[in-house]
């Protein structure tokens, strides 16, 4: 698929992210927690915005895959499908901290072609695809070439992602021996390296939704992204991500790089 097609359909991720955005902020600070059958938080948000994501995507790409993290596989899982995440970040959505956002991926034989995440409290979007480069509100970004980690800000997931995926050594070194190391968790903590602000994240223990936008956008924003398999769950994800060289160098901190 060039980069023409892919153009297209990056204004149909964006109408859906609109869609979502007209579901998830009227609710803001305004919704009650439920608990998954997994202990993760939902809200009535999440499904709203996953079920107005899927109507915008069904009329403009009929032929296209879906799978979302509220209502799962729709359409025939081969061939190309987008995946959904309507509220990435939900413990601070409902907890009324703004940094939650909406992932969108679309998928092409297995890679991530094209990205987006939405940051729908803060009005920041940011979109691209394979060939294309990456652009928030319109304006193109560039991910960190820090090359010295004792300068950089490195962002990390939540701790206990670090338990899951049997890496909490690799998480108390960054903690003794990186002098900004900060909790930019989740799709704001991804938008952030994707723009250079933050050098180079590590987030363990992710869902392929969570994952896919932050894949393709990374490299494209001139990034470096290195992905690994959780040993004993299937489908979950581990993402070392930014600056090229400080990428490198934390892979090399996990057990299993």
């Amino acid at each position: 698929m060039g980069a023409p097609d892919l153009q297209q359909l990056a204004a149909v991720a964006e109408a859906a992210a609109d869609a979502a955005r007209a579901e998830i902020l009227p609710r803001f600070r305004r919704v009650a927690v439920e608990t998954k059958g997994d202990g993760s938080p939902v809200t009535e948000a999440d499904r709203a915005a996953e079920r107005a994501i899927r109507a915008v995507l069904r009329e403009a790409t009929p032929d296209i895959g879906i799978l979302g993290e509220e209502y799962g596989e729709e359409g025939a899982p081969e061939g190309r499908r987008w995946l959904v995440d309507p509220i990435d970040g939900t413990i601070a959505f409902s907890r009324g901290v703004p940094l939650f956002g909406t992932l969108l991926a679309l998928i092409e034989e297995g890679e991530p072609v094209l990205g987006l995440i939405d940051l729908p409290a803060l009005d920041e979007r940011t979109v691209g695809f394979r060939g294309g480069g990456v652009r928030r509100n319109g304006e193109p970004i560039h991910a960190s070439q820090r090359a010295d980690l004792r300068g950089a800000i490195v962002s990390h997931g939540d701790p206990f992602c670090f338990d899951r995926f049997e890496e909490r050594p690799a998480f108390e070194r960054m903690a003794r021996e990186i002098p900004m190391l900060r909790g930019y968790t989740d799709a704001f903590g991804h938008a952030q390296v994707v723009a250079g602000a933050v050098d180079v994240m590590v987030d363990l223990d992710l869902n392929p939704w969570d994952a896919a936008a932050t894949q393709i956008l990374v490299s494209e924003a001139g990034g470096r992204c290195i992905t690994l398999d959780r040993r004993d769950a299937e489908h979950k994800l581990g993402l070392v991500f930014g600056s090229p060289p400080l990428v490198e160098e934390l892979a090399g901190w996990l057990s299993r790089r």
